[in-house]
């Protein structure tokens, strides 16, 4: 736990603990990419990267210059 009570998860790999991002450190440690682009097939080890990606299929700009 740290110093205010919150749980923590330690890496079985590396001497690092974690409140938050524990899954994502160790998508990166395994290299796994669970997260499949329907069109091309392509692979992304986060949610947010495979949703970035699908704008170059849909033509879509999110943001304004």
């Amino acid at each position: 736990c740290t110093p205010t009570g919150e749980k923590t998860y330690p890496c079985s790999d590396c001497a690092k603990s974690f409140r938050d991002s524990y899954i994502h450190h160790r998508l990166v440690r395994t290299g796994e990419k669970p997260y499949m682009c329907s069109d091309c097939g392509k692979s992304f080890s986060q949610s947010s990267h495979l949703t970035q990606h699908m704008h170059t299929h849909t033509g879509e700009k999110p943001y304004c210059c």
